[in-house]
């Protein structure tokens, strides 16, 4: 079996060091934050993050899950993570996503919320050129410039891999055109393997080399002995979350009951396509350490 990669997400702007190098002890291979410019709670910015993070670690792969990128100046944005992957040691991945769910950060930042996928296609093209070339010029409908060299480049050759976030089709051509990889969240597995068969439909019709592309999946987990317990807690974490009911639901996107039953789900969605597999905690606050332990000691194993 081909080794299934394990990251988890790191659930607070405080104690980052710590959480940091737990997880890097357990063997995880990837330390993930998101972010919000504001949202329905207290939530922290991917970068800073994972910046904080690097500097606690030696190993462990660092991936924004994600960073919301019709938010930023491309080049800015360019010039921060080329920064945060030759200061890591060239463990940075950029996860992206377009956001839409929260259009008042938009309001705040003056960008249009209808603009957020172009925005985003043109931004991907100005990284990577910013990342993998000198004295670049753009003519786009945002970025408008000349002669411009970004240094240091990343430490990454060709540059730091680029995983595409999203539930809909327009995310799944976005992942084929401009994506080393794919991390779709509060999916079945079912939906997974329908966007691994478009992605590559996608790709194909664009005369990209797909075979290097990887799949990931982002998923919440509450493992608890009471299969009822833990969903229970999926239900009432996503709720505050997200604000909204996911009483009815939790159980179809999220790992929950206790480790057999989490090993089962992981499979479901590895048989679906799934490589890399990042978990973010819906467990109580006091749980999450037990939680990470149990899915680097009694489930990932089963996929190494």
């Amino acid at each position: 079996m081909e080794k299934i990669e394990f990251g988890t997400a790191l659930p607070a702007v405080t104690k980052i060091p710590e959480f940091a190098q737990r997880a890097e002890s357990l063997g995880y291979d990837y330390l993930c934050a998101g972010e919000h410019m504001m949202f329905h709670g207290p939530v922290g910015n991917t970068l800073i993050t994972l910046s904080v993070a690097a500097g606690a670690t030696s190993k462990i792969k660092l991936m924004s899950s994600i960073v919301l990128l019709p938010l930023y100046n491309p080049t800015v944005l360019a010039k921060l993570t080329s920064v945060l992957d030759v200061a890591s040691g060239g463990r940075y991945h950029m996860g992206i996503g377009i956001g839409g769910e929260f259009p008042k950060e938009f309001e705040a930042c003056g960008i249009p919320v209808k603009q957020r996928a172009s925005r985003s296609n043109e931004a991907l093209q100005v990284i990577k050129k910013l990342w993998t070339e000198e004295k670049v010029s753009f003519d786009g409908r945002y970025s408008k410039f000349s002669g411009v060299t970004i240094s240091p480049h990343p430490t990454q050759k060709p540059h730091p891999p680029i995983w595409v976030a999203g539930r809909k089709e327009p995310a799944m051509r976005r992942a084929a055109l401009y994506g080393d990889g794919w991390i779709p969240y509060m999916y079945t597995p079912e939906m997974l393997h329908e966007s691994v068969e478009k992605i590559k439909q996608f790709g194909a019709e664009a005369g990209r080399d797909m075979s290097n592309f990887r799949t990931g999946l982002f998923i919440f987990a509450s493992i608890y002995p009471d299969r009822d317990e833990a969903r229970e807690q999926a239900a009432k974490v996503l709720g505050r979350t997200y604000a909204q009911d996911f009483s009815k639901i939790a159980g179809m996107y999220t790992l929950t009951g206790n480790p057999d039953d989490c090993r089962k789900r992981v499979k479901e969605y590895v048989d679906a396509g799934a490589k890399t597999i990042l978990v973010s905690w819906a467990c109580r606050a006091a749980d999450i350490d037990q939680n990470m332990q149990l899915v680097a000691e009694e489930v990932a194993p089963a996929f190494r």
